[in-house]
């Protein structure tokens, strides 16, 4: 059987892309999580409560899960570009529909709406990236793609909401000066992204379109391409999926309750608050950029276990610290960094290295899906709920749940970095050599 073969992209190329992919992707982070820094002053106005501010949260989580699913496939499908473009521009104008929301209802459905522009742009994006890149720097090119969601949604976007509220008439401005950077973005991805390129081989007995990552011998489905069902084959699309529905409650939990935790149980001012929430979005940021470089040369399993257990230590810690902004921010920043830290390899790089080439955008939506559904839709409900009944200080307890579960699952993981398969250091996943035939293109 012949191997699929690609031309080669230019280094230029891959790293325009992989930006491009970066900044689309950081907007989609700043357009979600600008609200939850601005809930202590949206909630007079529209007369709202935690168990509202968790459903927020939930209802864009849960559109936005079950369309990464849905879109994922589509791309792989129908083409990037034709997905990509489309939703950058639709969630930046719902960014500015959210200025305008003047209850719950409303604000539910703009932002349910808005789940499914950015659902469909999240897949698309990591697969893009994926395709782009040169197998020496996959892991960090994943990192750096997904690094910016958090660093602009909440890193910068507590500071830029809380700076601009004092130079603007209302927050309802804030929606709409945020959004303006989505269609920038959009117009840049139209005139530089291409689909990837691919060439036609031989495979049994018919003709297969190759994408620029080639299946590995144990995916490939000889005689036509795989389908959808032959990512739950593998092991490890499995345990990823389930390892990203813990790593993701505690990261939703954290950014939607964590603001008003600081303002409400600490007593903390909204200048306070808004410093230490930044905290979130650089140790993520840092953290995606540093783990899965890490991976890269370490293992993935390796990596994402010790990451795991300095988000245990860290989170743990921060539960038992009091009103001081300066240690919350370093304890917050570390948190971020173990967590965030292993959502590209959870959500990206393991995925796209244990899946058939043709099936990376579907696999990838699938687990982010999931990840969506329940971290982002369920446990900011759930999170809400026990705000509400129980006390806002008892739902980090549900954020160290959820990084429990991660830990163990990630213990089952097989190793998929190419490095680490080719030197032979740990068995290949379902006793294939998986990722060792992953071609650089």
């Amino acid at each position: 059987m012949s191997k699929p073969t690609v031309k080669n992209s230019s280094t230029a190329y891959e790293w325009k892309v992989v930006l491009l992919m970066a900044m689309g992707f950081g907007l989609v982070g700043l357009d979600r999580w600008i609200i939850t820094p601005m809930f202590p002053v949206m909630m007079g106005d529209l007369h709202l409560d935690y168990q509202d501010l968790g459903n927020i949260i939930a209802v864009l989580g849960l559109s936005w899960g079950v369309f990464s699913i849905v879109m994922g496939s589509l791309s792989d499908k129908f083409g990037r570009r034709k997905v990509l473009i489309p939703s950058i521009i639709l969630f930046s104008l719902l960014s500015i529909l959210t200025g305008l929301a003047g209850g719950l209802a409303s604000l539910l459905l703009i932002r349910a709406v808005m789940g499914v522009t950015e659902g469909s742009f999240s897949p698309a994006s990591v697969a893009v990236t994926a395709e782009v890149s040169k197998e020496k720097r996959r892991g960090f090119n994943m990192g750096l793609q997904q690094s910016t969601f958090a660093l602009f949604g909440l890193g910068f976007g507590p500071i830029i909401a809380t700076q601009l509220l004092r130079f603007v008439p209302s927050w309802h401005w804030v929606f709409a000066i945020v959004a303006v950077p989505g269609f920038i973005v959009g117009f840049f991805i139209y005139k530089v992204v291409r689909e990837p390129q691919v060439s036609t081989v031989n495979s049994g007995s018919s003709a297969v379109a190759a994408p620029k990552l080639t299946a590995s011998p144990a995916a490939a489905q000889p005689g036509g391409k795989p389908r959808f069902i032959e990512i739950f084959r593998h092991r490890n699309i499995l345990l990823c999926m389930f390892a990203l529905c813990g790593a993701m409650t505690c990261i939703f939990v954290l950014g939607s309750m964590f603001p008003s935790y600081l303002t409400d149980y600490l007593k903390l001012s909204v200048t306070q608050m808004g410093f230490i929430t930044s905290a979130i979005g650089f140790g993520a940021f840092f953290g995606q950029l540093a783990i899965p470089g890490l991976s890269d040369r370490f293992g993935r399993k390796t990596v994402t276990l010790c990451a795991m257990l300095l988000t245990l230590v860290m989170l743990g810690i921060l539960i038992g610290t009091g009103a001081s902004p300066m240690a919350l921010f370093a304890l917050l920043f570390m948190t971020a960094f173990g967590c965030n830290g292993c959502l590209p390899l959870l959500s990206g790089t393991i995925t796209i290295e244990s899946v058939p080439a043709p099936l990376i955008s579907t696999a990838a939506g699938v687990i982010i899906g999931v990840g969506e559904i329940f971290g982002g839709g369920v446990a900011p409900s759930l999170a809400g709920f026990i705000a509400k009944n129980y006390g806002i200080e008892n739902t980090l307890l549900l954020a160290i749940g959820g990084i429990v579960v991660c830990l163990l699952l990630c213990l089952f993981l097989k190793e998929t970095a190419p490095s680490r398969i080719r030197a032979g250091r740990e068995p290949q996943a379902s006793g294939h050599p998986q990722s060792a035939a992953i071609e650089a293109g």
